[in-house]
């Protein structure tokens, strides 16, 4: 009996730092506003939805002084799985959609252009909402020696290429995401 309950103790830390290690950990930083329906909430990275729509969100990018500069229907990846897949098995977006790749804590980035077949806005926003780095990103030759596209981020919102200068969409400008 005492060695199956030290069996299960152990399994439970390795599964606890796993966690940890993967990126579910508590993040204690100024968390991004989420508005569902009328009511406010914080989003803290990790999923709350609601079977209707499963994966999706609205993403409002607004200027300091609080002007909508533009919205996105996104689909959100935040599991280790999705955020590698990102948008490498999509054909296209539309004018107005694009992905939402979400962390439990802020931290350095680096994205790349991994078997894409359309280029994109690379958005990077830190844990209170505020956009920290914008990079127009075009669709590699091959695979090979791929651009790095590295930044300070909570978020990083990819959305079709130019959406940012079309919208003047700026570093400093701010997110709000509703599910």
């Amino acid at each position: 009996m005492a060695r199956r309950l030290f069996a299960v103790l152990v399994l439970a830390l390795l599964a606890a730092v796993a966690l940890v290690y993967v990126g579910f950990s508590p993040d204690t930083q100024a968390e991004v506003t989420v508005r569902d329906g009328g009511n406010q909430t914080t989003h803290d990275g990790t999923t709350t939805q609601n079977a209707s729509d499963e994966g999706n969100a609205s993403v409002q990018v607004a200027d300091d002084g609080g002007q909508t500069l533009g919205n996105v229907s996104v689909r959100i990846a935040d599991d280790p799985q999705e955020r590698y897949t990102g948008l490498s098995e999509t054909e296209s977006l539309g004018p107005n959609e694009g992905m939402l790749f979400v962390y439990a804590q802020a931290g350095e980035r680096t994205y790349v252009m991994r078997s894409m077949d359309f280029p994109i806005d690379i958005v990077f926003v830190d844990a209170n909402g505020t956009i920290t780095e914008i990079y127009h990103a075009p669709v590699e030759a091959d695979n090979q020696n791929l651009t790095e596209y590295t930044g300070y981020g909570k978020w990083v919102l990819e959305v079709p290429y130019n959406w940012t200068v079309e919208h003047n969409v700026t570093v400093g400008d701010r997110i709000a995401v509703e599910r």
